[in-house]
């Protein structure tokens, strides 16, 4: 960048009162370093020229008496003119020459340094006006150069005089002009930051008009913000209304879904467990299809109860990430198992496809998360099939869920995720497409808490594709116990020679529960209260071996009490005995309590075969412990 640009961004910089100041300065330079230029000249010709003319003087005068002497050639009287001469002021040599350019006479001063000198040559005429010869006087230079150190000094001193008078006086008209725009900026920014300002109307008549002016747009500008600021306080107060109304209205939804789930899960679970009391040992074919409508009912709101426990749970904040690596088609399998008999029954395909590839997540969540995608798949497919796979992307693992159903519109995307959000279903030979549109919420969920995503593209008409993305993991061997119980231990444990303890304070679920574990084969004792259990302590000969109770009793009673209750009995339990809590209680700080309290937890409604498989794992675990 040359110096012209970067003379320019210098100028930018400074303040205008720097600037006033400078332009006032740089005319004032000029014009004086021009002036004091044409008088320095002038001045220093003028000295140039009177030296001139004393050498001059000087040569006419050795001239007119070295004219006898050179007649004569009387050199060494020619001698002593020419040392005359040279004693004049500032001469520094004379020299007298013939007329053919011999020198005749030459004398040089002696008794100062010798400078830069000026020549001056005269003729020597003779009486008759012939030249008879010439003389040269050099005189010296020193008187201009004397001149010109005190011209630049006069220089100096005048400049600097006029600059600072300049400088002084584009000052003042500065501050004039510039301190009442500083005083605008200031106030600006005062006014930016909120504060009411006025200026003082004062100086030029620019000056003023811009000042009132501001003041005018100022107070302008108050009164908007006054009023800007009055309708955001009433906004505000009026969200913070809504907000608190749609709080209430929220923990309104959350008590009544907690207390409602709770009361129909009572009887829906004494149901489950009557239903398969029914068909234990029945053969009669119209009383088992009977029984199998019943089941198909009792599972239908099963899948909706658990839909409101599962977002009752993460509301709660108790289920938290289990990490482990596990290989990914293990969990395949088992969705294969729990799915390919619906879809058989809906004459639709269900594909899953082999894979070598390990992940490391919670298994219960993906699981979960897995279960609810096929099975919204499968509910909105009405021909064609669903496609489950995964491929490795990067250091994770891409896991999708295709089918060829209904498909979404673009519109509703964006809003499925959403709880009780439902497309229309379209029609469908047999069965019921419509849930309660709580499975894609709690994919969200559960996906959140994994620290991943989940994508989803679809297509009316054509079909939908779901992805989520896991962490990768290196194959190895599973730890022992890494892996949900439900993995390894066997579906249908036997519970011949087990001693079991049921504690619920109602009556028909103690009288399902007895049915049940009676025909696996245990020898079952049912307690509505604690007194009861303790009554049973008191007389056993033995602890059981196994303790089901509910979670909330009788007159505000604990089972998690009762169990601690039994605990410190004399002949109570110990560690021995496996514990298992059924309950229906979906409130959050009920699900926190029982989340910390350790002990193995199933909410209602339980199939017989959950509850058979978790018990199962429960004594499992006790026995391994104890050996």
């Amino acid at each position: 960048m040359n110096w012209p640009f970067r003379a320019l961004r210098l100028l930018v910089r400074l303040t205008l009162a720097q600037q006033l100041v400078l332009l006032a300065l740089l005319p004032a330079t000029v014009a004086t370093l021009g002036a004091i230029a044409v008088l320095t000249r002038q001045h220093l010709a003028n000295v140039t020229e009177l030296m001139r003319a004393n050498a001059q003087t000087v040569a006419l005068q050795v001239a007119t008496v070295a004219q006898s002497q050179l007649q004569r050639m009387d050199r060494r009287a020619m001698q002593r003119t020419a040392q005359s001469g040279s004693y004049q002021p500032h001469v520094q040599q004379v020299q007298i020459w013939s007329d053919d350019g011999e020198i005749l006479a030459n004398s040089e001063t002696q008794d100062r340094q010798r400078g830069e000198g000026l020549q001056v040559v005269a003729p020597i005429v003779a009486d008759d006006g012939k030249h008879a010869g010439k003389v040269m006087v050099e005189i010296s230079l020193d008187a201009v150069e004397r001149a010109k150190r005190s011209v630049w000094l006069n220089v100096v001193l005048v400049l600097g005089a006029s600059l600072v008078g300049v400088g002084l006086a584009g000052w003042w008209a500065a501050r004039r002009i510039s301190a009442p725009i500083q005083a605008l900026g200031e106030a600006v920014d005062r006014l930016g930051a909120g504060e009411e300002v006025q200026v003082a109307v004062e100086g030029t008549a620019e000056v003023r008009r811009l000042q009132h002016g501001f003041n005018e747009a100022a107070a302008a500008l108050s009164e908007s913000r006054a009023m800007l600021e009055s309708r955001i306080a009433n906004a505000t107060a009026e969200l913070a209304s809504k907000n608190q109304q749609l709080e209430v209205a929220s923990q309104a939804k959350t008590r009544l879904l907690a207390a409602a789930s709770h009361d129909l899960r009572q009887p829906l679970h004494a149901l489950t467990l009557f239903s398969d009391g029914l068909a234990n040992g029945e053969t009669d074919p119209v009383r088992l299809q009977r029984i199998g409508h019943i089941r198909e009912c009792v599972d239908s709101l099963d899948r909706l109860f658990s839909g409101l426990l599962n977002l009752s749970q993460l509301d709660a904040g108790v289920l938290q990430p289990q990490w482990a690596d596990f290989p990914l088609d293990q969990l395949f399998d088992e969705i294969s198992r729990n799915f390919r008999p619906v879809a058989e029954q809906q004459n639709l395909r269900l594909v899953v496809r082999k894979t070598e590839l390990w992940v490391r997540s919670d298994y219960v969540m993906l699981s979960r998360i897995l279960n609810n995608l096929v099975s919204n798949s499968l509910r909105h497919t009405t021909e064609g099939g669903v496609l489950v796979g995964a491929r490795r992307r990067g250091r994770g693992v891409r896991i999708d869920v295709v089918d060829t159903g209904v498909g979404i519109a673009e519109h509703h995307q964006s809003r499925v995720f959403e709880e009780f959000y439902q497309v229309e279903p379209q029609p469908r030979q047999g069965g019921d497409a419509r849930g309660m549109g709580l499975g894609l919420a709690t994919v969200q969920r559960l996906v959140a808490l994994l620290n991943t995503h989940v994508e989803l593209s679809s297509r009316p008409h054509k079909g939908t594709c779901v992805r989520v993305m896991v962490r990768g993991a290196d194959p190895a061997l599973p730890a022992p116990g890494a892996l949900p119980a439900a993995l390894g231990v066997d579906e249908e444990p036997s519970l011949h020679d087990v001693r079991a303890l049921v504690i619920d304070d109602e009556r028909t679920i103690l009288e399902g529960l007895q049915v049940v574990l009676s025909n696996w084969g245990a020898e079952v004792m049912t307690a509505q209260t604690r007194a009861e259990a303790l009554a049973f302590a008191d007389s056993w000969d033995r602890p059981p071996d196994l303790v089901v109770s509910d979670l909330l009793l009788q007159g505000g009673d604990n089972g998690l009490d009762v169990l601690a209750a039994l605990e410190r009995h004399p002949r109570g339990i110990g560690a021995s005995t496996a514990r298992l809590l059924v309950t229906g209680e979906t409130k959050p700080d009920r699900l926190r309590e029982v989340a910390s309290a350790g002990v193995a937890v199933l909410y209602k409604p339980v199939s017989p075969k959950l509850l058979r498989q978790a018990i199962g794992a429960q004594l499992a675990a006790v026995r391994q412990t104890a050996a």
